[in-house]
């Protein structure tokens, strides 16, 4: 009898389309065998992993030294971000979405009681109000909505203060196409920050994302370092080593900055991955937004910015800019990931829907990014993430 019940499950299972069909997740030894693997290769100093299975967190682990004196680094060695401060950024405005106050498709001009190019610089604190007055003579900015503030389409590049005249401009018509811009993500921040008191915002997006912290059990997650020190007062804090394995300060930001700005641990930021994967605190509806293919990605590469669409037989069909996000689908279905680097950082997030996996990275150590595709195959299997299009020549396996 036993048989007989089973054998539906059994030819169900063996109907179901290989690509739905996650492998089995290496066990601690193995993954630690293989974290080690990379190191050598690499030559990276320090390394923290975390895997996520069916939406909960079911490894964390640390490897190597958080700084040149060789104290070893933990699972609750504070490290520095990057880039995934705009997927926790992200996470936060759609909780606005769903209260209301905020629509990802009405342009940001609504929310603000004066035209945009009229705030600052404020003489007295000249950071305060941004590079916005740069943009009267150019009426494009009025387009701009929340949503190409997330997925990369405002038209600006990446900062300001990195064109050569040191000044803001939009190099396309928002909307329009994708190139990388943490600038957009930093209006968007703006707009939440300065807008009308009178529709909910007005807000503090450091008190809006610790809110969630504490939430999830994050205790040692800031977007701002606090006081010149770490969260807890404490030496746990992560150094990092550049591409010619030089030892590097750990990146201090005293400012919130919605593109990059925060500190965590590998195992706070664990709990917010399993959180984002199962769509814990939004409404499926927002959570939904931000995994949703609305806009198509056609460059060959993430940088640099304002490449040109290739043509439409070499495209990836399955490239998507999702809301502080990159989307694809691979052989095991939809996922999404999103990577963080800087001098002497580099981190990753991948997620699979289907199965709701997810493999979390913080490395100190700039070298580590050339390993973390093969590290990523070895714990998730075949995925089909687009390390090409994000790595490029180091893209190994994915």
């Amino acid at each position: 009898m036993k048989a007989q019940k089973s054998a539906p499950l059994l030819v169900a299972l063996l109907c179901l389309p290989s690509a739905l069909v996650a492998q089995t997740i290496p066990g601690g030894f193995a993954i630690d065998a293989e974290v080690h693997k990379l190191m050598d290769s690499t030559h990276a100093k320090g390394m923290a992993v975390a895997v996520i299975d069916h939406g909960k967190v079911g490894y964390v682990h640390s490897y190597g030294v958080r700084n040149a004196k060789g104290d070893p680094l933990t699972t609750d060695t504070v490290m520095y971000g990057a880039s995934l401060t705009k997927t926790v950024f992200a996470y936060t405005v759609m909780q606005l979405v769903d209260q209301g106050k905020l629509n990802l498709d009405t342009p940001i001009a609504a929310d603000l009681d004066k035209p945009l190019p009229t705030y600052g610089p404020d003489p007295v604190f000249p950071d305060k109000y941004g590079p916005y007055k740069d943009l009267a003579d150019d009426p494009r900015w009025k387009t701009i909505t929340p949503r190409m503030c997330l997925n990369h389409t405002t038209g600006f590049s990446n900062f300001w203060f990195i064109e050569p005249d040191q000044k803001l401009h939009i190099h396309f018509d928002p909307g329009t196409h994708f190139s990388y811009s943490g600038e957009g993500f930093i209006l968007l921040q703006f707009a939440i920050e300065h807008g009308r008191k009178a529709q909910g915002l007005g807000l503090d997006v450091g008190d809006l994302t610790k809110a969630n912290f504490d939430r999830l059990g994050m205790t040692r997650t800031n977007l701002t370092w606090i006081n010149g020190q770490s969260l807890n007062h404490d030496p746990n804090v992560a150094d990092g080593w550049n591409d010619q394995g030089e030892p590097k300060p750990h990146d201090k930001r005293s400012k919130v900055r919605a593109a990059g700005s925060m500190n965590t641990t590998i195992t706070d930021l664990s709990k917010f991955t399993a959180a984002l994967v199962r769509g814990d605190g939004l409404s499926p509806a927002a959570r939904g937004e931000i995994t949703r293919p609305v806009f198509h990605i056609a460059t060959s590469g993430q940088f640099p910015p304002f490449l040109p669409d290739l043509p439409p037989a070499q495209q990836r069909k399955d490239l998507y800019a999702g809301l502080g996000v990159i989307l694809f689908n691979g052989p095991q279905g939809h996922g999404f990931f999103k990577g963080g680097h800087d001098g002497q950082t580099a981190n990753t997030m991948i997620c699979l829907e289907t199965s709701q996996r997810c493999v979390l990275i913080l490395s100190n150590d700039v070298r580590s990014e050339a390993g973390f595709a093969d590290l990523v195959h070895f714990i998730l299997g075949n995925t089909g993430v687009p390390y090409d299009w994000e790595y490029g020549d180091h893209a190994g396996k994915s």
